[in-house]
């Protein structure tokens, strides 16, 4: 055949002809076989990024140790289309293209690492060291392996990774939060403001006409859906948990008496509290003449002001221990027996003189005996922990032998239970929370994800535990008659016309707040007390809602406004309104600047990094990203 090609060629008309034909066989393979070669994908390149590419297999590598390392955390099997719809798979593919980016930067820049320097960093890293704080083999070993590596392939993975650190932290080398947005964010958490308010009860409307039974029936007509009945399953249950194995009677009463005593300060009533003012002096010569003047009679108020301070800004208020950024100057503070003055304390943001003006004792809200029982039942949980596995085993075993949950249950000691009636929230058909529900929302997810007679398997439970279900009956979701839910659609009226009602009475007195009618005079003419609220701040109180508290704050100073609370409708004037001095020193304001930065590194980075990428130009073939992961691509 070669042969008679060569002669075929040897004249014109068949070169023509050999010309023809073989370009006949390039188109066809540009149409139907190699498409992807001439559009500059091979069938291994998933993402191009400038003079590098990220492979199928690089990807699919990636995706799948991310895969096992979250059903690792969750403790749990995650299918495909779990993980794609949590973005699982854009999350993998975006750190490798910033990976791939990064490294082509660090080529152009001419970074390199050598072998001994990485080995020397990876020795250095603490999740590599063992209870003596030096490198531990094993521990290396174990830990790579389980991430899916080899020794070698970690090595050249933390190469690469170690030189994309040096230029990320170059970029991010000296970031600081600006001024203005430090003081924008001090001065938000710490405007406080004094209310004067007015709770209006149902009964300032008076009572609310019964709606007639054409008005009810066309209130249910346009909102029919509202009034279907859930569909709910019936269940039983088996739980092999810490609390379900427990045996409280047999923990010891000086174990219980301990635990007590280690938890009752942060559990059982308010911890120890403390007045306290607080300067932050640059260098330790200027605090310890601080703490010199101060010993000596001068007061904490005159060395504010010589520091050009307002008192208040240095004055944090009645605090607890744990209320302190660093941990030396909360345990200096609290460590005195008396008010006074306490030693120079040393932090990364400067010299800290602190006074401890008055001491406000701990009080306990449950004695020992009245918190005994609560206590000895979470010593037993934890005694009865390392337990579950064989339980687990063993129920297994029983399960796998043909036997049902009951007889399951009872083979190992422990008793199946039957929850007659669940919706997808917990609730039975009162509407009342079931009690004791094992598992919780990942057992109600399983249930209704199965069906009547279906073989399930346990459902892990966040204590550490497993619960077994069987669907024993499936009341399905229905649409309910007007005659069954007459009596809640009234009361739905009621409540909605009453809503209406209290809400238009609150705008009215609102309107005449805002035009300079005292709160004082309102109140009296309407028979009800007022409300003196003082130092109110963004910060959540327990006594109001966080929806209330942002209404406080978005009437102006000297404003009106109203808010529905328990009980009515709250209306309110705002009688005063005060934004503490900025100052850049103060301890508070270096905490916020240390919770920013790392969300202004992440700004900034990202900026870095997309920059790069659009430089570079990122080119994904999404049909082999489909592929890769054995999907369609909808998400």
């Amino acid at each position: 055949m070669l042969e008679g090609l060569r002669v075929a060629s040897q004249n014109w008309i068949g070169r023509t002809l050999m010309g023809l034909v073989m370009g006949f066989i390039a188109i066809s393979f540009a149409v139907w076989g190699i498409g992807d070669v001439f559009r500059g994908f091979s069938s291994q390149r998933l993402v191009k990024i400038g003079g590098g590419e990220i492979t199928v297999e690089a990807f699919r590598a990636s995706y799948q140790n991310e895969l096992r390392r979250l059903q690792q955390r969750l403790r749990r099997g995650i299918t495909n289309e779990e993980a794609r719809r949590a973005g699982l798979d854009q999350q993998v593919l975006d750190r490798l293209i910033t990976d791939l980016s990064l490294d082509q930067r660090a080529r152009a820049l001419g970074l390199s690492i050598s072998e001994d320097e990485t080995q020397k960093l990876l020795k250095a890293e603490k999740v590599f060291q063992g209870v003596s704080g030096e490198f531990d083999p094993d521990r290396f070993k174990q830990i790579i392996h389980d991430a899916g590596f080899t020794e070698r392939s970690f090595l050249v993975d933390q190469k690469g990774a170690y030189l994309r650190k040096e230029i990320t932290d170059s970029v991010s080398s000296g970031l600081e939060p600006p001024r203005l947005m430090l003081e924008a964010i001090y001065r938000f958490r710490n405007e406080t403001r004094a209310i004067d308010a007015i709770l209006l009860p149902p009964s300032v409307v008076g009572p609310i006409a019964a709606p007639s039974d054409e008005e009810v029936k066309k209130y249910f007509t346009e909102r029919e859906s509202t009034f279907r009945a859930k569909e709910f399953r019936k269940l039983t249950v088996l739980a092999a948990t810490p609390a379900a194995l427990a045996k409280p009677a047999e923990v010891a009463a000086d174990e219980v008496r301990k635990y007590y005593d280690e938890v009752k300060a942060q559990r059982f009533g308010a911890p120890e509290k403390r007045e306290v003012s607080q300067l932050v002096f640059k260098t330790e010569i200027e605090a310890k003449d601080a703490l010199a003047r101060l010993k000596g009679g001068a007061t904490f108020e005159a060395l504010a002001a010589e520091r050009k301070l307002d008192p208040k800004d240095a004055n944090l208020g009645l605090v607890t221990q744990g209320d302190f950024g660093d941990a030396k100057v909360g345990a200096a503070v609290f460590s005195s027996p008396a008010p006074g003055f306490t030693e120079i304390v040393a932090t990364p943001f400067g010299f800290v003189v602190s006074r401890v003006a008055k001491i406000q004792p701990a009080v306990f809200s449950k004695t020992f005996e009245q918190a005994e029982a609560e206590l000895r039942a979470e010593l037993a949980t934890r005694t009865a922990a390392p337990t579950v596995r064989g339980q687990h085993e063993a129920i297994e075993d029983q399960r796998g032998a043909g036997k049902t949950l009951k007889e399951a249950g009872a083979a190992v000691g422990l008793e199946a239970r039957d929850i007659e009636a669940v919706d997808d929230s917990g609730r039975d058909k009162a509407g009342k929370a079931v009690a004791d529900l094992p598992g919780g929302p990942e057992l109600l997810k399983a249930a209704f994800a199965s069906d009547k007679g279906v073989d399930n398997e346990a459902v892990a439970t966040r204590d550490g535990g497993y619960v077994w279900f069987e669907v024993t009956d499936v009341e399905q979701a229905r649409q309910q008659g007007f005659d069954e839910v007459k009596g809640e659609v009234e009361a739905a009226m009621r409540k909605e016309a009453l809503e209406k009602a209290l809400s238009a009475k609150a705008k009215e007195l609102v309107e005449q707040l805002r035009a300079g009618k005292p709160i004082d005079n309102l109140a009296g003419e309407l028979g009800l007390q007022i409300r003196h609220v003082a130092e109110v701040k963004r910060a959540n109180r327990p006594d109001f809602s966080p929806a209330t508290i942002v209404q406080f704050f978005e009437a102006p100073p000297r404003g009106a406004g109203s808010a529905p609370v328990e009980g009515g409708q709250l209306v309110f004037f705002v009688a005063e309104s005060s934004a503490p001095k900025f100052d850049p020193t103060s301890p508070e304001v270096l905490g916020i600047a240390e919770q920013l930065k790392p969300a202004l590194v992440n700004d900034v980075l990202e900026q870095y990094v997309g920059g790069l990428e659009k430089t570079l130009g990122v080119d994904i073939n999404q049909k082999a990203l489909q592929a890769a992961i054995g999907g369609d691509g909808e998400k």
